[in-house]
């Protein structure tokens, strides 16, 4: 069965309860839920079997661009929040440095090849219905390509500092716009 990702009340209860997990990956016995560590984890119900679920985030990586005082936002394609913007970024891939997936989410959503210059900041976030994430964020700039909305975006733009959307889709992705201009406007 294919998940609703458009169903956030589904995707938060679906998140919250382990995502949805009920069979080890190793053995295929049920998985139990039982305290371990002071924590609720699954633990297979298998004696034989040592492997415990650790409900941990997923890591996300991004970078915030700016040119002549405005920054760089995508404006979702995907579920959850379509047609609400963001701060271009994606998940990590198993093999990427989180570098490389800002530098390669920014091509995938905007066209733009794009120098990451520094660190800005790392934030938690647990207001996605699908996992929660850490998310990485780079400050780049504008080295070539052509800005044009691709892959997970419908549309990619820059905005003034005084006409950022009101439908900003995560909540680091808010406070990660107020540190920019805290720090630097």
């Amino acid at each position: 069965m294919k998940t609703d990702f458009s169903n956030e009340e589904f995707l938060f209860k679906r998140k919250d309860n382990f995502l949805g997990y009920n069979f080890c990956p190793r053995c295929a016995q049920k998985l139990r839920q039982e305290k371990l560590d002071g924590r609720a984890r699954l633990k297979c119900i298998n004696p034989e079997c040592d492997f415990i679920y650790y409900h941990n985030p997923i890591t996300a990586a991004g970078a915030v661009v700016i040119k002549d005082n405005k920054i760089l936002l995508v404006k979702r394609a995907v579920a959850p929040k379509i047609g609400w913007w963001c701060i271009p970024g994606g998940f990590m891939e198993w093999d990427e440095h989180p570098s490389q997936t800002a530098v390669r989410e920014l091509r995938e959503e905007t066209g733009l090849e794009v120098k990451l210059s520094s660190f800005f900041e790392v934030y938690s976030g647990n207001d996605d219905p699908r996992v929660n994430a850490i998310l990485i964020l780079y400050l780049a700039t504008e080295i070539g390509g052509q800005l044009s909305a691709d892959d997970d975006a419908m549309d990619a733009k820059y905005f003034g500092f005084d006409k950022i959307p009101k439908e900003i889709a995560f909540k680091s992705n808010i406070q990660a716009i107020a540190d920019y201009k805290e720090r630097y406007l």
